[in-house]
């Protein structure tokens, strides 16, 4: 039993994990394309 919720805990965890980090990875890259344009038209 509490083998199952811990396995459901952490299932769970890893998905938030991955919607949380998904945006800050989309951000970190358009940041990064912005600066390099940046650095291109300087």
């Amino acid at each position: 039993m509490f083998k199952a919720i811990a396995d459901v805990l952490r299932s769970i965890g890893g998905a938030v994990a991955t919607v949380v980090t998904l945006p800050f990875r989309a951000v970190a890259r358009l940041f990064g394309g912005v600066s390099d344009s940046a650095h291109g038209h300087h």
